[in-house]
């Protein structure tokens, strides 16, 4: 049976990569706690793709 509580895995995605056309992409799973950040995660996370720190959000 599953944990109960406020918090859930987000999948977050390279948003450079997609304007860049370097094919493939760059995600990260993460937890975050839905009654404290409501809104979408916005991190620097790494790009082994594009060899550098990038911006990654929160996708559905």
């Amino acid at each position: 049976m599953a944990k109960k509580g406020a918090r859930i895995q987000v999948i977050m995605e390279c948003t450079e990569q997609k304007t860049s056309g370097v094919p493939g992409t760059s995600r990260y799973i993460t937890t975050k706690n839905r009654k404290n950040t409501p809104e979408r995660l916005e991190k620097k996370k790494y790009n082994a793709n594009l060899k550098r720190v990038t911006v990654h959000r929160e996708i559905k």
